[in-house]
């Protein structure tokens, strides 16, 4: 991108907030004594593992969809996504009256795709690691007409995923530093557009699995790094290249990216299970797994943390998190 302009402003993300009142949940904040003197600072959890759908997608998904014309939405919508942004998706088009089409990796957790069929959409399979599904995705919808809603590379999408750290600064007041998992980067860009829109002296610090740094390269190479597929337990999180339009947002507005590895996301898992009493799923995780790690740096007094999402199938929790190291 050549324009000096934002693509995304705290306006946005103030008019995602007026869209999705009322539709999606406005999550809690959950606090821990604990957690508090582990991390020697007040952290704030916006637990967004009990948005609809069981993750943040379902608010750039829904604000994005509801911005479609009557005659888009008649024709129907497609994506591509490794799971809860397929799962916004289809919801956004049950709650709109329209029909969806996703494209899904074929290893993508059985729960996921299980929830993304319950809630109406056809689903087509690809390769994660010799596919590419964003020409499959785009392919699909030209042959049906689709309107295409990508997991983050989309304004509206954006704005809408920055609506839980807006949300959370209401609640909290001024936060002297936010952390949130980075995949894509819609999350992070949107959540740092409105905390820096609203204080700018706010850190914004985010998470990626050491197997899929791509963001962090990128960052520090001042263009977009592609590296291999990630194969991390942190599914959400598996990307091998950050998006074009968030790469261009998060460069101006991130303060760093820090890397956890599948080990410490386990153990942020089981804390979070043991000591909060929350499911997270493995990205939902890693923020966590910075906190507990000393990984986010020292931290100033009050940091925001959001807790992507929940969701991962009993089995798998068990598998992941049943054996401590």
């Amino acid at each position: 991108m050549t324009t000096t302009t934002p693509p995304v402003t705290l306006d946005d993300v103030r008019s995602a907030a007026a869209r999705l009142r009322g539709v999606a949940h406005r999550t809690p904040v959950l606090r821990s004594r604990t957690l508090d003197a582990l991390a020697g600072a007040e952290i704030f959890l916006k637990c967004e593992n009990q948005q609809r759908v069981g993750a943040f997608k379902f608010r750039g998904a829904y604000n994005a969809a509801s911005r479609l014309t009557p005659e888009q939405l008649s024709r129907g919508i497609a994506a591509y996504s490794s799971g809860n942004h397929a799962q916004a998706v289809a919801l956004a088009a049950r709650e709109l009256g329209t029909t969806a089409v996703i494209v899904m990796p074929e290893d993508a957790p059985p729960s996921k795709r299980a929830a993304t069929a319950g809630y109406g959409a056809e689903i087509v399979t690809y390769d994660r690691y010799t596919g590419d599904r964003v020409a499959v995705a785009e392919a699909l919808a030209a042959e049906r007409g689709l309107s295409l809603i990508p997991p983050y590379e989309h304004p509206h999408v954006i704005a809408g995923q920055g609506t839980a750290a807006l949300e959370l600064v209401e609640e909290t007041g001024p936060l002297d530093a936010l952390i949130t998992p980075v995949g894509g980067g819609g999350l992070i860009a949107g959540s740092a557009t409105a905390v820096k829109g609203l204080h700018a002296g706010t850190r914004v610090v985010g998470v990626e699995p050491e197997a899929g740094d791509d963001t962090k390269r990128s960052l520090e190479a001042g263009r977009r790094v592609t590296v291999p597929v990630p194969r991390t337990i942190a599914d959400g999180q598996a990307l091998h290249t950050p998006g074009e339009l968030t790469f261009f947002l998060n460069r101006r507005l991130l303060d760093g990216i820090v890397l956890v590895s599948d080990d410490e996301i386990r153990d942020a898992m089981r804390f979070a299970f043991e000591r909060l009493k929350t499911v997270l799923e493995p990205s939902g995780a890693t923020p966590l797994a910075a906190l507990l790690t000393g990984r986010a740096g020292p931290l100033p007094g009050r940091v925001g943390v959001i807790l992507s999402g929940g969701n991962v199938d009993a089995e798998r929790f068990a598998r992941l998190c049943g054996t401590p190291r």
